[in-house]
């Protein structure tokens, strides 16, 4: 068994960063990190927050990106939620620069800058074929997100240790007691 430790240490900063992200909602017993300043500085600063103030119409199009993305992950039919996120990012437009051999490196022209990071990650995620990589948590209690690093991609838990761990002893106890 790998450990947690060596699973994160593969999670690709892209994907690491979106996973920071989506986990700064309010959820289970944590309250929505954006809502402290430092915090949010710090969960923006992959997608190019830079060290002012964060406007907060800015906070308000990154909450709305982060739902969007809680939303495919947990609908059955993505579709809806793709448009969606496409439309929530059309005012992010990018060049590309093809200036050295076998390199694209878009530059964002126009939109906010963070939604344009975002947006760089996520594209990055599903051009890569990581988007599925990123599931939450089987513990309905805990409901974190994480990135599936197993070869079988079937990790259902963000920590055997915590929430896998009493689900089995859950399950185990309830058929000894038989129910």
């Amino acid at each position: 068994m790998t450990t947690t430790a060596a699973s994160e240490a593969s999670v690709p900063s892209t994907a690491a960063a979106v996973v920071d992200l989506l986990n700064s909602r309010t959820y289970a017993i944590h309250a929505d990190k954006l809502d402290d300043p430092a915090l949010a500085h710090t969960l923006l600063a992959p997608f190019g927050q830079d060290a002012g103030a964060i406007p907060p119409q800015r906070l308000d199009l990154v909450r709305g990106l982060r739902g969007n993305l809680m939303t495919l992950l947990t609908t059955e039919d993505p579709a809806e939620a793709w448009t969606t996120f496409t439309e929530r990012t059309s005012g992010v437009a990018f060049t590309q620069d093809f200036s050295t051999p076998g390199e694209v490196v878009p530059h964002q022209i126009t939109g906010d800058a963070v939604v344009g990071g975002i947006t760089l990650h996520v594209a990055e995620l599903v051009a890569t074929g990581t988007w599925s990589r990123l599931r939450i948590c089987a513990n309905h209690e805990c409901a974190k997100v994480f990135y599936d690093t197993t070869r079988s991609r079937t990790r259902r838990w963000h920590s055997y240790e915590l929430c896998g761990n009493r689900a089995n002893v859950a399950t185990h106890r309830a058929r000894k007691s038989g129910h």
